[in-house]
This record gives structure tokens, sequence and C-alpha cells, in this order.
């Protein structure tokens, strides 16, 4: 049997930690290893006891989940993150996913889903909660452009500028939702071949995941 997938929580409020701990420490193929109150705590705990996934609260007293996602995110071989909060504010998601979180779920979503979230996110996949992509895609595909040169914009289209013409194909199924499986039937390759081409986007744009490829893609306008 495989190792199980080695988690840590992070949160500031002890009935949440105690509840997620039970959720997740009752399933064989999950491990919680450790649990700490505040961002400031995220370094030394994931040194500490090198965990596969951090579940992270975004609202903490000192240093909040965003930050120090953005700070565990820009560390060598970083764990994955899965912010868990009970805020879906539209500008939390979009920090969260830029910062390199590889999930969004809210505080009340089912622990049957955490759990699956959980084991998604160690594989590989990101995963956010229905009504949070929901409001992110019309968030950001919504959004009126500002007047004037719009250096985001600029950026993600010098980027995807440099992608074969498959690789942008990808990319931009990616950035329209697209499910492995999915961009597999729609593009007439094996899901394998699929794997291995969002492998290689990643590694071109310089991106920890899934996801922040599919914010690109909408910065550029492509979707």
């Amino acid at each position: 049997m495989s190792a199980p997938v080695r988690v840590l929580i992070v949160d500031d409020d002890p009935l949440v930690r105690g509840a997620l701990s039970m959720i997740l420490g009752g399933v064989p193929d999950l491990a919680v290893v450790g649990e700490v109150t505040d961002g400031a705590e995220v370094p030394e705990a994931v040194a500490a006891h090198a965990p596969d996934v951090v579940l992270m609260d975004i609202r903490m007293p000192r240093v909040d989940g965003l930050a120090a996602t953005e700070a565990l995110r820009a560390t060598a071989d970083p764990p994955e993150v899965l912010v868990l909060t009970t805020f879906d504010a539209d500008e939390q998601v979009l920090r969260a996913l830029r910062a390199g979180a590889s999930g969004f779920l809210l505080k009340d979503t089912p622990p049957a889903e955490i759990v699956a979230a959980v084991r998604r996110v160690a594989a590989g996949e990101a995963t956010l909660s229905p009504a949070v992509t929901r409001k992110l895609i019309a968030h950001v595909t919504g959004a009126a452009p500002a007047p004037g040169p719009d250096p985001k914009r600029e950026r993600a289209v010098r980027l995807l500028d440099g992608l074969s013409e498959r690789e942008r194909e990808v990319a931009v199924l990616l950035g329209r939702g697209r499910t492995n499986a999915e961009i597999s039937a729609e593009l007439f390759m094996s899901v394998a071949t699929v794997k291995a081409y969002v492998s290689r986007l990643l590694t071109k744009l310089d991106l920890n995941n899934r996801v922040q490829v599919a914010l690109l893609v909408q910065d550029a306008g492509l979707v």
C-alpha cells in the first residue's frame, strides 16, 4: 500500500481544527501530521512534519492564510495548499489561486467532499467548490477591462505566445475549466498525453498548478 497523504491543518479556531482532524484522521489513506494556529507557524511546521497538503484557513490573527500561502509556495518543493474558509469574496479566491493554492473550499463543504478534495490536491488536481468556480469565472471574464495599457494582460499574452499551437489549445481548454478527460476527448489524445502537456505548460510558464494556467488564459482574454 502507498503511504497516506500527510496533512497539516492551519486554523486559529480549535473547534475547526478538531473537526478537521476527526474527519481526515478517520480516513485510512490520509494522516493528520500536525496542527498550527497561525500562518506565522507554517514554515516551521512544514519543515518539521513534511506534509503533502496544507489545509489553510484565511483569517488568522498574525499572518493570514493568503500571505502564508504566498510565502510557502515561493519555497523549493512546497506542499500543495488547499484553502478552507468561510469567506468566498472574489478577491480572496483570486489572490489564493494566484499565490499557488491548488484548491479553495468553503467551510460548509460536506466532510466527504473535503476528503475528496484533499486526495485530488495531493494527486496534483486543482479543486474548487462549484459555487466558488462560478463566481471566479464570472468575475474574471465579466469584469470590464480598465482603460489604457493592461500590464497583466500584456504579460499573459506574451507568455502564451511562447507556446506551441498544441500547448496553447490545451491551455485554453484549461482556462475553460475542462478536466483532463474532457481535454482528451476534445483534442483526440490520450489522458496520459494531456497530463504530459499540462506538466509541460507548468514548466514553460513557471506556474504551480493548472488553476494558474487557467487564470493566465483568462488574463489574456482567450476565454
